[in-house]
């Protein structure tokens, strides 16, 4: 490897889409300094707020959450974990463990909410009809997962929910709409609007950054890595959409920037702001909706269907 492009030190990762080569320390500034940048840009968090921070116990959001504790050291905002436990038997131990472990070494509040508090069954049971189904275990959790981060932000008095969604993420989302033909729900991934409706504004302070630059953060940060992977992570289109990807990035490296940089072009012609589409409250629980019955108080219904719970 190469000189460090900015120090002269020894070089550790290259940037093959700008051709720059860091080492450890001009690495992980350089992951700070992104993710300060984005928060400016977006206006994402304003002094003196109240930020909660989504952390699963992954590699990204414990990296999320170690970044805004050192872009902290001001104290202009008040940090305070959120976790969700979604009852993943065998595999969320773990993660919740890893998260409640950087919380007490950062000092930071924690708390923590569950699906069985929350909605009256684990995802464990909400999946127990696999073989009769043709929804993805990840579009079933992500409904859930969403209204509980939401959830646990009102638990925690929190202005404002940030989540470590990376570049990845957001460029496989775009894509999957597009794929899906829901064009209005692309106007939603528009960073800069927000929907005075919902309980919390959310943010995505990663959402410039590579998903395998985070993973590197955080190996050179010596955050721990999961040892076991979520059991449901391989079903549904986004693992071919992030394979895809993955392949055109090693061709053409830059790609996934010039992805990110068109769909925001395309997400902020389609955002609510500009469309007037705007939620209203769901006809069953009163939580915001895109019209009628919200996704939380559908899928319950589908699940009940299939699944006894809350006996």
């Amino acid at each position: 490897m190469a000189v460090c492009s900015k120090c002269g030190g020894n070089g550790v990762y290259e940037r093959r889409y700008s051709g720059e080569v860091l080492c450890a320390n001009c690495f992980k500034t350089s992951i700070v300094e992104k993710t300060r940048r984005t928060i400016s840009r977006y206006g994402m968090v304003k002094f003196g707020e109240r930020l909660g921070v989504a952390v699963s116990g992954g590699k990204d959001s414990l990296s999320l959450l170690k970044v805004l504790d050192g872009l902290n050291q001001d104290s202009r905002f008040q940090l305070v974990a959120l976790t969700v436990d979604e009852g993943v038997r065998g595999y969320r131990e773990e993660s919740i463990a890893h998260a409640s472990d950087l919380t007490r070494q950062l000092n930071i509040e924690h708390v923590v909410v569950s699906y069985e508090g929350l909605f009256g069954f684990s995802l464990d049971k909400a999946l127990d009809w696999k073989d009769e189904r043709e929804i993805s275990s990840c579009s079933i959790c992500g409904v859930f997962r969403r209204r509980a981060i939401d959830e646990a932000a009102l638990k925690a008095k929190v202005n404002v929910v940030a989540t470590a969604h990376n570049l990845d993420d957001y460029a496989q989302t775009f894509l999957m709409n597009l794929l899906h033909g829901d064009v209005e729900r692309i106007g939603w991934l528009d960073p800069a609007y927000v929907d005075e409706s919902f309980p919390v504004r959310r943010v995505k302070p990663f959402m410039e950054i590579y998903e395998e630059e985070v993973a590197l953060y955080a190996y050179l940060s010596g955050i721990p890595f999961q040892s076991v992977s979520c059991p449901y992570m391989h079903e549904g289109l986004r693992g071919e959409v992030r394979d895809y990807l993955n392949e055109m990035e090693v061709k053409h490296p830059g790609m996934k920037n010039v992805l990110l940089k068109s769909s925001l072009s395309v997400v902020s012609r389609l955002s609510p702001a500009e469309t007037g589409h705007h939620s209203v409250p769901c006809i069953t629980c009163g939580k915001p909706s895109s019209g009628g019955t919200c996704n939380v108080c559908k899928m319950k219904e589908v699940v009940r269907q299939h699944v006894k719970y809350g006996e």
